[in-house]
């Protein structure tokens, strides 16, 4: 894209964004349609321009993040919900436990069924944990590669402004 702006052929780095695809491309592509149309202007002085199509760069990224983030409160939904339903299994498991203490006034078989009780807590806690940890590093996984492609956008969005103000002075 930057060997096209640097020869002023605007409209091969607007088809290098159509092949990239993707959020990045998508946003350069609305910046290079802007500065493509800033080219041409004759109204705005070179400032101008350049804080127009950082408008338009910021506009688009503002439309793309969304997309980016929009499975994301699911991986969260579940990393709270999976901890809370471990407890609920927990608090279930043990009221199995001391009912069946409660009931059976013979040693050997309140021992068992305590035991079963504890058990069935603490598997429903581990699994609980378990699927909670595992949704929240796959939720920071997710984080990090959006946190990747925003700076990407960000990073392109100021060379093309860089490269306007420097190419149409």
């Amino acid at each position: 894209m930057q060997f096209n702006l640097a020869n002023r052929d605007i409209d091969k780095a607007i088809a290098e964004c159509d092949k990239q695809k993707g959020s990045v491309g998508n946003v350069m592509k609305a910046g290079l349609k802007k500065y493509k149309e800033m080219t041409t202007n004759n109204e705005l002085d070179t400032e101008q321009k350049v804080l127009s199509i950082q408008k338009e760069i910021e506009e688009a990224t503002s439309l793309e993040l969304p997309m980016l983030e929009k499975n994301l409160v699911f991986l969260s939904t579940i990393a709270s919900v999976a901890t809370l339903l471990g407890l609920l299994g927990t608090v279930l498991g043990m009221i199995k436990s001391f009912s069946a203490l409660g009931e059976d006034s013979g040693g050997g078989a309140a021992a068992a069924e305590l035991s079963k009780g504890i058990s069935e807590a603490l598997y429903n806690t581990a699994l609980g944990i378990g699927t909670s940890a595992i949704a929240i590093i796959f939720y920071n996984i997710f984080t990090t590669k959006i946190d990747a492609v925003t700076f990407g956008i960000d990073e392109s969005g100021f060379t093309l402004t860089q490269s306007f103000a420097a190419n149409y002075k």
